[in-house]
């Protein structure tokens, strides 16, 4: 454990009592464009949202009103409100006529402006369908996408092989990859890291050393995901020592540390018992960024005084006192029943084993 000693590491306007008035610039040429079914929410119909134009979208979606819906994914794209993740939620959410409707919507974004208007709305599906796993429905998505010329690319296959690796399908996961050759779709880092992801959180680390001589032969710069993948699968494996020697290059090579890298090593030390480690760890990127600070020590001192490790827990929050960081109610709160807890009447003379002095 050296090596960790040496690392461094604007206000609303009121809708009219009439559903069926919009402003100018929100419907233009149009009236009456969608009857609400309900009384509508306050919004600032000069400035709209993509949030507004999801809500519409639903309830066209749930009436199954084609021309409507038509309609607000060509004219939210030109209001500056993109798709969302929300977008397309009725279709999963009503079950009742799910491959007609697919096979409607899919119809409809067809005929959407072309350009990224059409490529949006048919990447916010694909994402929609992957969320609730409809892995197949997906796929069909994407080939009607290459039939139709939309452009796919790599991004279009990020939420399949999302699912996929998350689901533990990796060879599944491959033959995607293999699919997007066929396409002619590069296979861009982030499409491998998927992979690398899945066979890391299993801490298989030949797997995932293969997958990284495949990202090198393609040529491909790794990046924070791949070393945060890698630091997992390290953890994982219970090679913590090879943790840190990774998170000392990707300091050496200039590479962003994300704040779950870090939680990954600190998971690591606790569950294997090295508190004082996970401490001295904490302390080794302590000074350069007080939201990392913030994040860590607080990951920190939630764990500890779930293991109820009450002398421990005291330093670390002594330490965020002395630094300045904040710390949400619910953690304070955790931390002052762990010292009311401290020493119970049957065990009052009984104290902390392990100390970090």
């Amino acid at each position: 454990m050296f090596i960790l000693r040496k690392t461094l590491l604007n206000p609303s306007t009121k809708i009219p009592s009439s559903p069926f008035h919009f402003s100018s610039r929100f419907f233009s040429n149009e009236t009456n464009f969608y009857p609400f079914t309900k009384t509508p929410k306050r919004f600032d119909t000069d400035i709209p949202t993509s949030a507004f134009y999801d809500k519409l979208i639903d309830e066209a979606g749930r009436s199954r009103d084609h021309t409507t819906l038509y309609r607000l994914l060509n004219k939210r794209y030109k209001d500056g409100c993109f798709n969302t993740s929300k977008t397309f939620k009725f279709l999963t959410e009503t079950n009742a006529h799910f491959n007609t409707d697919l096979d409607d919507l899919v119809h409809i974004i067809c005929k959407v402006d072309k350009g990224f208007a059409r490529k949006n709305a048919f990447d916010c599906l694909i994402t929609c369908l992957c969320k609730s796993d409809c892995v197949n429905e997906s796929v069909r998505v994407i080939e009607s996408m290459i039939e139709k010329e939309v452009g796919v690319n790599a991004v279009t296959f990020w939420p399949l092989l999302n699912t996929l690796t998350r689901k533990r399908r990796i060879d599944e996961a491959w033959g995607v990859v293999e699919k997007m050759r066929e396409y002619n779709v590069c296979v861009d880092i982030t499409a491998y890291n998927f992979i690398l992801m899945g066979h890391c959180f299993e801490g298989d680390m030949k797997k995932a050393v293969e997958v990284l001589e495949k990202i090198l032969e393609q040529g491909l710069k790794v990046d924070t995901r791949t070393y945060d993948a890698l630091v997992m699968g390290a953890c994982r494996a219970g090679k913590v020592e090879g943790a840190l020697l990774l998170l000392r290059k990707m300091e050496e090579e200039g590479v962003r540390v994300l704040y779950c890298t870090h939680v990954h090593v600190i998971t690591s030390l606790l569950g294997m018992g090295c508190f004082k480690l996970s401490f001295e760890f904490v302390m080794a990127f302590a000074g350069r960024d007080k939201a990392l600070d913030k994040e860590n020590f607080g990951f920190l001192l939630n764990c500890l005084i779930k293991r109820r490790r009450v002398e421990e827990a005291k330093l670390v929050f002594f330490e965020m006192e002395d630094r300045g960081l904040a710390m949400g109610e619910k953690l304070k709160k955790e931390y002052e029943g762990l010292l009311l807890g401290e020493f119970p009447t049957k065990n009052r003379n009984k104290k902390s084993s392990l100390t970090l002095e």
